[in-house]
């Protein structure tokens, strides 16, 4: 994947516009095969919190630079991963290049505008090495592996985005948004494996801002205690936001603020600490 901005203003506000035409725009060219994939990543807090409606003292979320998208597994049981790669070439999608100018299977560009597409899907088995690693789904497409992503076909929102894709055009398309209890599951996961700021910061804005209270995401969470991957998670999330000093206050507040800030630390611990509490309750 691509390296992500340690800090807020590495996001310009209007990209996370782009990325939510680019959502738009694939719901159009991929039609059915909507129903096996759900919205993920960076994307999901400022579709699952109205950012147009938000508190005076509440700032809209810092957004994302790229578009990623869970794929159930009944594409591959299925063999209709064929059908996705077709539809991504005709509607102007071909692999991006890393650095050294090759070919990045796991995750796809438009030209322009530049938007970039990344693709994961679970792991075939709880062997927690397999995060990160790609699974190869034809010669010129794979999906990173995201152990917990099945999490997100049983917990998610369907958000009706009825706007412009990037290239202009008004369509109304139902999208599946990977739910709240489903995403600080991943995030926490994600957050332990690879410790980015960006991760800690979406966990801090999901907890912070969601529904009325922490209560609202502990409660999508209750539904998912019975997975195994659900009980790491928390472990993980626990051990991470554990005090005002931990990684993940730490990070969240070099993310906001590119530096320590004891008033942000203390919440992102607070929150987590909150939503553990109504948990373990």
């Amino acid at each position: 994947m691509s390296e992500k901005p340690k800090t807020a203003s590495g996001y310009a506000p209007e990209m996370v516009e782009l990325v939510r035409g680019a959502c738009l725009y694939l719901a159009t060219k991929l039609g059915d095969l909507m129903e096996e994939i759900v919205v993920v990543g960076g994307l999901v807090p400022s579709l699952l919190i109205d950012q147009a409606n938000l508190p005076h003292d509440t700032d809209p979320h810092a957004g994302t630079m790229d578009l990623d998208l869970g794929l159930a597994f009944a594409l591959v049981n299925e063999e209709r991963y064929t059908e996705v790669v077709e539809r991504l070439a005709s509607a102007g999608f071909e692999p991006d290049t890393n650095r050294e100018g090759n070919k990045t299977q796991q995750r796809w560009r438009i030209r322009v505008p530049r938007i970039t597409v990344d693709f994961l899907i679970d792991p075939r088995s709880d062997d927690p090495k397999q995060a990160g690693k790609l699974f190869h789904l034809s010669e010129d497409w794979a999906a990173i592996i995201a152990p917990g992503l099945h999490l997100a076909f049983r917990n998610f929102k369907t958000i009706t985005l009825d706007e412009k894709t990037i290239f202009g055009e008004r369509a109304r398309r139902d999208i599946r948004v990977c739910g709240a209890g489903a995403f600080t599951i991943l995030k926490a996961l994600a957050f332990h494996y690879r410790g980015e700021n960006k991760d800690a910061y979406d966990l801090f804005y999901l907890l912070r801002n969601y529904g009325s209270s922490p209560n609202d995401v502990a409660m999508e969470i209750q539904s998912l205690l019975d997975d195994p991957i659900t009980g790491q998670a928390l472990s993980f999330l626990k051990d991470d936001f554990t005090s005002i000093d931990s990684i993940g206050p730490m990070r969240t507040a070099e993310f906001l603020m590119g530096q320590p800030d004891e008033a942000i630390q203390a919440d992102a611990h607070g929150y987590v600490d909150s939503l553990l509490s109504l948990l373990r309750e």
